[in-house]
């Protein structure tokens, strides 16, 4: 089944890579109107792929071939890292144009990347109507709700009759962002509740609007956290969900192709801090911009490195008395980095998605610890019969065993605890990332490893 879908796959690439070379065809030979045919009909992403391998001189003909509405289409469908470039080569009048036409949530988007005096300046060109509303837009706060919110939508009144609502909604349909919800308001233009298309086309034309509409409606504040509102969608799995002020009055909508791109984001920004990394490196940085991200964690764990270094300086009298003891030392420190590496994704993981909101924090805390015990102890009595086995001591092997079972339980607790108490201070959970979890476990490891050592000396010499 899976090679059938395969050949599937395979027979549409090779047909959309066709229809790419026919149409760059027609791009070069400057047959306009073909050009125009044949691009239009390509689906928007494989317009956005077409557009996004011209060089310049391809793409300034096709902004010349295209309205600024059709451009608009392509743009929205590019990665938000390279649109930015394309704006800034295009005729600023051209780009305003391209701007009013685009949904106003996708071009405040792409104005947050460029410079103040560029923002400043396509607003003044801009259609007023639209660079007002993108205006208002842009003063949210970036990663809220008002930020990634969009205000093409429909809105109808309580007190309509189906028949003047579907009325409406010919009309404003085709500018709206979605119309599988319609968002009800009162008189004062509070949100009073949510009518669904499919209610709205099976009733009568005479029925009120209240008496369809669902009042049990879910909406989020203009200032609630974009992760919150992604955590949302994936709980009652919206298509949209309504953003309002404190009085209620409707402001916008989000959309969950909005938050597809928020979720990227966010997963993003977590595996960076994962890695020690300030944000990730975008594939047009230069080595010295992505140095300069990377250098402030590493510098801390260098100096993290250098504090484990002499930790293991003060027990030289250990060593100098049992030198085998200095073979086990990348062993122990490893499977403590390990197991808390992996305890911190969890945890981490658990913050995002709120499960630790949901099960509550303690037994999440028990269950990781009963984890740590289980795997420190199975990985402590495979170590303790292998170096039984390898060195003929019996103590250095229970050594090592219970060094590893102890490592892994409190490297476990660690990796678990650290991005709660950090998210219990309002500090980001994701922070707390791997090699900084590392470093501290390859403390704690070596801590426990040679201070047992040094207290059972007796049995090992």
């Amino acid at each position: 089944m899976s090679t059938k879908q395969d050949r599937h796959e395979e027979r549409y690439e090779e047909k959309v890579r066709e229809r790419f070379q026919e149409v760059q065809t027609l791009l070069l030979e400057e047959q306009i109107e073909n050009f125009r045919t044949k691009f239009l009909d390509m689906h928007p992403y494989d317009q956005a792929m077409f557009f996004q391998e011209q060089d310049k001189s391809n793409r300034m003909n096709i902004y010349s071939y295209l309205s600024p509405e059709e451009i608009a289409e392509v743009m929205i469908n590019i990665e938000l890292e390279d649109v930015t470039d394309f704006f800034i080569e295009m005729d600023p009048r051209y780009a305003a144009m391209v701007f009013s036409k685009m949904p106003a949530d996708d071009a405040v988007d792409v104005l947050n990347e460029l410079d103040k005096e560029e923002v400043a300046s396509f607003l003044t060109i801009m259609d007023k109507n639209a660079a007002e509303e993108i205006k208002q837009l842009l003063h949210y706060e970036e990663k809220t709700a008002g930020s990634i919110m969009t205000t093409e939508y429909v809105a109808i009144y309580q007190n309509a009759t189906v028949k003047e609502t579907m009325q409406l909604l010919k009309k404003e349909a085709p500018d709206a962002e979605t119309i599988y919800y319609l968002f009800v308001l009162d008189d004062s233009k509070r949100l009073v509740g949510v009518l669904s298309i499919r209610d709205l086309i099976v009733a009568d034309e005479d029925t009120r609007i209240e008496e369809i509409m669902s009042g049990s409606v879910v909406a989020v504040s203009v200032a609630k956290d974009q992760e919150e509102v992604a955590q949302m969608f994936r709980d009652y799995d919206f298509l949209a969900l309504p953003v309002v002020d404190f009085q209620y009055h409707l402001l916008g909508i989000i959309t969950v192709d909005d938050i597809l791109d928020v979720m990227e984001e966010e997963a993003s920004e977590d595996y960076s801090k994962l890695a020690a990394m300030t944000d990730t490196d975008k594939r047009d940085d230069s080595a010295f911009t992505s140095a300069k991200r990377r250098l402030p964690w590493l510098v801390i764990l260098l100096f993290l490195g250098l504090f484990t270094a002499s930790l293991i300086g003060r027990f030289e009298e250990t060593l100098n008395q049992v030198a085998v003891l200095a073979i086990f030392i990348p062993l122990i420190a490893g499977m403590a980095g390990n197991t808390g590496t992996q305890a911190l994704a969890v945890a981490v993981r658990g913050i995002a998605t709120g499960d630790y909101d949901k099960e509550g924090k303690m037994k999440l805390i028990l269950r990781e610890a009963v984890i740590g015990l289980i795997t420190g102890t199975v990985c402590g009595i495979l170590i303790a019969i292998v170096i039984y086995i390898w060195q003929g001591n019996i103590y250095l092997g229970l050594l090592v065993g219970v060094s590893i079972m102890a490592s892994l339980l409190v490297a476990t607790l660690a990796g678990s605890l650290i991005p709660m108490i950090m998210h219990k201070f309002n500090i980001d959970p994701a922070v707390a990332s791997g090699p900084f979890i590392t470093t501290i476990n390859d403390i704690i490891s070596i801590v426990i490893y040679f201070g047992m050592a040094t207290t059972f000396m007796s049995y090992l010499i």
